[in-house]
This record gives C-alpha cells, structure tokens and sequence, in this order.
C-alpha cells in the first residue's frame, strides 16, 4: 500500500465510541461512529446485537446519550456544525424525533433522570441557564448567571442537580453548586482561588446523594466523594505520579480510576468501604474512556500511538467491532527538555526510511489544556507516512502534569508556550533529529494560534506554517465567539478586552503579522463559533508573506471523513511544496 494510501485508510477505518448504555435497560445503548463517512449517533440493543443509526445529518452530530430508563436517545442538532441549537429526543426504538421545549443555545451539559426529569445547560448572549423539563413539559428555570455554568450530573430520582458554575468569575477553576428541583440550594463547595472543584456524576443508585467530583487540593485532579446535605467529604487519594479521575461502579460501593501519567493512562478499582486498590490489566497505551457494566467488568476505548483503536472489556472480548481495522503506524519516543519554566515532556515520530535530520513538523496541540499521548491519532500518522518527523510537545498549559503546569499561562498566554515549543526545537535541532532548514509550525486551533504567533515572534526559527482554526485576533475573536469561550478567554487572561486591552494585543498573531517571513496555510471554517472567520480575514489582511487559505463549510472540526481527508492532503502538499521535497 502506498503511503496516501495507507494514510487515507486510517481516516476511512470505521471507528466508533465507547457505548453509553441506560442505567436501569443496561441492555440499551447509544455510541457515536463514523461508519457512515460522518459522525453520527447510533442505538444498540446488546440484548438482540441490533444497532441503528439514529442522525444522519451533513456536518454530523456531536453530542448523544440515553435516558437511564432506555426509553430515549437525546441528541443535539446544531445548525450547519456551528454548535448553537436544540436537543431532540426520540424512542430508542425508533420513532418521531421531537425538540426538547427548551430554547436554542450553545449546550452546556446534560443530565438525565430516570423519572423522566432533564436537567440542561444552555448559553448565549443573555448569559448561562439551567432549566429543567419533565417528560418535554414546559421548562422551568432553575439557574441563571452572567459566568459560565454547566450541568454536571442529575442525580438518579431526579431530586437533586450539580451545576459547575463560575460566579466567582473564573471558568478554568470552577466551584460547585447542588440544587432541588425546585431551586433551593443543598450545598456548595469551593476551594478558593485557583484550586477548581469539578462535578463528575451522582452515584447512580436510586435515592443516593453521593456525587463524584475532582479536586485541586494537592496541585493535580484527583477525585472526593461529597456528601452535599451532610458536607462530608472523602478524598481518594493515590499515591501515584500524574492526574486521576474516577467514575462509579454500578453499585456505587467502589469506584472506577483513571490514572494518567506521562501520556499514558491504566485502570483501577477503588473500594470505598476497606480503601484496597486492585488494577485492571489493560494494554499499554492510552484510555479515551471507560465504564464499569452491571456484571462488574469493565468496558473501555484503547488505543495506543502504533494501534488503531479498540473497544474492549476486562473480561478479554472486543465489545464491539465496526468493521475494518486502520493500518499500524509508528511507535512513540518519549524526550524530556529542560526549559524555561521546567522540564518539559515531548513525544516524536520518526518516519520509516528516511534518513536524519528529518524534515520536521512541530505539531501542536489546541486546549490549551489538552494533551498529547500515546493514542492513535491519523493525521499525525499522516505526516509520518509522508516521510516527516513529528514533534508534539506538551508545554505549560497542557493538562496531565499538575495544576501549576497548566495554570502556568495566565496573563501572559501564548508566548509562555512558544518558550517551551523554542526548547524542544533546540534540543532536536542539536541532536540531528530534526533538519532546521525544513521545520514546519502546525496545529489547531489553540495550536493553531500558537503557530501564527510562533511565525511572527521567531520568524526566523521555523521554515512554514500551517494553522486550521486559529485565534489570529483574540479581541475579534472574543467579540464574535461562543459565551462559554468569553468565559474561558476572561480567565486566561484575567479579564475582557475592555479590561486588558494591552495582554489581548500582546497576545494576538495580528500584532506580529508585518513580522511573519514563512510561507502560511490557514484551514478556516465558515460557521466556526470557536474561532471565528472574520478575525481570521483581519489577519490575513495583515499578512505581508506568502499564505494560501483553505475554507470550508463546517464548524471548528469537521466531523465528515472525506473532509478531513481533503483538509490533510491540502497540508502535505503544501509543506511538499514549500519545502521543496518531491
């Protein structure tokens, strides 16, 4: 197989998520796959092995899930992927699909009741709402406020909602509140300034109180159980490197961990009654998601850099199989680089059959505060079978190396991680991995704007660049996005643009655009409520060097394989091109 070939194979391999399945039908569950060229949702009966997909819509559909019940599937329609819209729901069955009597909206989080109640979180320009709706009656408004807030859980009665919420008016760190339904207010918890409480889910037995959440205490995430009308609380703590974060057993007597540490994640079980701590044995590689089954095994999306992913069970069984798989890529290399702020953990891909130093792609991440690891991610498989190197780098402001590392970036975003990103291309450069006459900037969106920005402050560091939906103006951008990404720009950079004119323009690609000597791809999508298409024109009008655009007709990632597919070719050609290589 060429290696086009084998790229745009991995893209078209069917893959599909890990099944949420009902709490009180666990036989009824729903799954997202692109088995039909688009992320769709899709029902699965296990009892029968019948599956069904339930959207078909041209920009697919992003956000599924199933009433505990196994009555409903809800699903959110967007306009044209823009992510502003309705939830619908429709019999698992099959059936009429109907609007959820709820106003459109940016969503916000969803919790669904087994008696029927749902609890969810709506954003616009009014600011945030959670409102509840019982059986698609009338909604009724249980929370409102100009901060961001989410739905975090319902528990399973009904009775009791966790709103995450930001009144304090810091989105990154959030607190949390417990509501009835009919509003009254059962507890708060907060841990002060730069240490976030995050609700996970209620404990999902009939008449418990119990809701899981993650904490900061210790400068990483780690889980508590919490106890809103009592307020007790009781930490998990793991005597382990790296992040964790948990979810329940059926029974809620134990719980589910992930830890994740250094790009990889492993998988345990708590007991809350004795405390004992039994791993689950799983592949080395990288965990996306897992749950726990009502039989006590424990179901899970796996994958590492090398293999495609896989659902698969502790008990040894693939859970399910939507068709063919990817072809293999490259193993990881772990490199670990002193730094400004620390030391810094970095992953490379090196091409089969093609000598050093490798014409090289400084690939990176959006978030900020994601990660790269050791999963199977085609586009990175792409460039390696392409003949480039790829670098990624999990700078300060990733997530999976403590709070300190992730908060490191407020006031100042952007330049913090360009630091980091000039270390690792040093340390490649000087031990001939990488070919400093053919270093190519790439990422999206977070990655995205950390590529223009890197082209204009270190133009003479980096040979092109490709940014897909970036933040090119972050001042444009915040007057035309999404309410939750105000939120989230006013707590990176501690305020509006009214409040911090001066970090808004020191943070901007637009700033440096007169700057910027390597030729420039920008991948923009029309309806992108995430980064915006007008402040990405401004910055194109400023740009004084060679640049090509590719525009297309969906939100900030496409979820239509052939799309995407068309959007990697345009890269390799482009980096062939300016890098001169056949």
């Amino acid at each position: 197989m060429k290696a086009e070939e084998r790229w745009q194979a991995r893209f078209r391999a069917p893959r599909t998520t890990l099944p949420v399945w009902a709490r009180q039908a666990p036989h009824h569950a729903v799954y997202r796959s692109n088995t039909s060229g688009t992320w769709e949702i899709y029902a699965w009966d296990r009892a029968t092995g019948q599956t069904r997909q339930v959207t078909n819509r041209p920009n697919g559909t992003a956000h599924g899930d199933v009433d505990p019940t196994g009555q409903w599937i809800w699903w959110f329609a967007d306009t044209d992927g823009d992510e502003y819209g309705v939830w619908i729901r429709q019999p698992f069955g099959g059936g009429p699909a109907e609007p959820v009597n709820v106003s459109p909206g940016y969503p916000c989080g969803l919790g669904l009741a087994a008696n029927g109640t749902a609890a969810i979180g709506r954003a616009c320009r009014k600011g945030f709402q959670v409102v509840l709706v019982h059986d698609n009656e009338n909604p009724k408004l249980l929370y409102e406020h100009d901060e961001f807030a989410s739905v975090a859980g319902i528990s399973l009665d009904g009775s009791l909602i966790a709103i995450n919420h930001s009144e304090h008016g810091d989105s990154r760190h959030p607190a949390l509140r417990v509501l009835k339904s009919d509003g009254t207010v059962v507890g708060d918890l907060r841990d002060g300034s730069g240490k976030g409480v995050t609700g996970i889910r209620f404990a999902p037995v009939l008449g418990d109180r119990r809701l899981l959440v993650l904490h900061e205490r210790r400068g990483r995430h780690e889980p508590l159980v919490w106890d809103p009308v009592t307020g007790e609380q009781r930490e998990i703590y793991l005597r382990v490197p790296g992040e964790v974060t948990a979810d329940w057993y059926v029974d809620g007597r134990s719980l589910l961990i992930v830890h994740n540490h250094r790009g990889r994640t492993e998988l345990l079980r708590y007991d809350l009654a004795g405390g004992a701590m039994t791993p689950i044995d799983t592949p080395h590689g990288v965990i996306d998601a897992a749950v726990a089954r009502p039989d006590g095994t424990v179901e899970y999306s796996w994958s590492s850099a090398a293999q495609a992913p896989v659902i698969r069970s502790s008990n040894g069984h693939v859970v399910i199989n939507p068709g063919p798989t990817a072809p293999p890529s490259v193993p990881l290399e772990d490199i670990d680089v002193e730094g400004p702020g620390g030391r810094i953990h970095a992953l490379v891909s090196r091409p089969i059959g093609t000598p050093q130093p490798y014409p090289t792609v400084f690939l990176l991440h959006g978030g900020p505060s994601a990660q790269d690891d050791d999963s199977f991610q085609p586009h990175v498989a792409a460039w390696v079978d392409s003949g480039f190197a790829v670098i990624r780098i999990n700078y300060r402001g990733s997530a999976g190396y403590g709070s300190a590392w992730r908060d490191a970036l407020h006031g100042d975003i952007g330049h913090i991680e360009l630091a980091d990103v000039a270390a690792v291309r040093d340390w490649v450069v000087n031990r001939g991995i990488a070919d400093p006459e053919r270093l190519l900037l790439s990422g999206s969106s977070w990655g995205g704007f950390l590529t223009l920005l890197g082209l204009g402050t270190q133009p003479k560091a980096w040979t092109a660049g490709i940014a897909a939906v970036p933040i090119a103006d972050h001042t444009a951008a915040y007057e035309d996005e999404a309410e939750g990404l105000r939120a989230y720009h006013r707590a990176l950079i501690g305020g509006s643009p009214a409040e911090f004119p001066d970090r808004y323009t020191a943070s901007s690609p637009i700033t440096y655009a007169d700057m910027v000597e390597a030729p420039v791809l920008v991948l923009a999508g029309e309806n992108d409520p995430r980064c915006p298409i007008r402040q990405i024109e401004n910055y194109l009008d400023a740009l004084s060097s060679e640049y090509n655009v590719y525009r297309y007709d969906a939100t900030h990632a496409s979820r239509v394989v052939e799309e995407r597919i068309r959007q990697m070719r345009t890269q390799i050609d482009f980096a062939n091109r300016v890098l001169a290589r056949p």
